[in-house]
């Protein structure tokens, strides 16, 4: 396994993202990386790690700060400058450093807070999305989190609509588009269908 390999995984919420990088990442025997980023970047800029987990994968709420960064205009975050800053700024800018430190560092998955796109260029980078049927994320939620059906929804629609609105604050591409990613994979195919597919082009990257 080359040193230098990295896999980041977006996902929607319930489609079993986070279990199929876990699987990948032991078939590999490489690190897999997702609230683990959380604790790093706490340690790295002296934060609060409670408050890093509750704005974890949230994008600034404040109109004024995108307005002036340019969000609305096409600029993202990544190359605005802008010097005061927000903490959920303040903790993607970290989490982009950590990110980077350890794609250097080490071959690993990460899983979200726009990897794809912080790395975006980088050689030997598998960059994937995870999506699945509605169906099947409500009823994965239902079971996971112990939720009835009207609670997945609802909470299905907030976690993705957060997810969708940190990606799309914070990169140049939108969020589950399928040009933004090299591949594009359906959970309800299944889960090891998933981590095979997803190994096999981790390792033909290899060759």
């Amino acid at each position: 396994m080359s040193k230098n390999l990295v896999i980041a995984i977006g996902r929607e919420f319930g489609s079993g993202g986070r279990e199929i990088a876990e699987k990948v990442a032991e078939k590999l025997g490489i690190k897999m990386y997702d609230k683990e980023l959380v604790s790093l970047v706490a340690k790295n800029s002296g934060m609060s790690e409670d408050v890093l987990h509750e704005v974890d994968e949230t994008a600034t709420n404040s109109f004024l700060y995108a307005l002036s960064s340019g969000a609305f205009a096409g600029t993202s975050v990544l190359s605005s400058g802008v010097a005061s800053l927000p903490i959920t700024d303040k903790a993607f800018i970290n989490a982009s450093q950590i990110i980077k430190d350890i794609a250097e560092k080490e071959p690993c998955v990460i899983v979200g807070r726009c990897a794809e796109s912080i790395l975006a260029g980088r050689e030997n980078m598998l960059t994937v999305f995870i999506h699945a049927d509605i169906e099947k994320r409500i009823a994965r939620i239902m079971e996971t989190e112990n939720k009835t059906r009207d609670e997945a929804i609802a909470l299905i629609k907030k976690v993705d609509k957060k997810r969708a609105a940190y990606h799309n604050y914070y990169s140049d591409t939108r969020w589950g588009a399928r040009n933004a990613y090299d591949l594009c994979l359906n959970s309800g195919l299944g889960i090891n269908v998933l981590v095979d597919i997803i190994v096999a082009a981790a390792k033909d990257m290899e060759k």
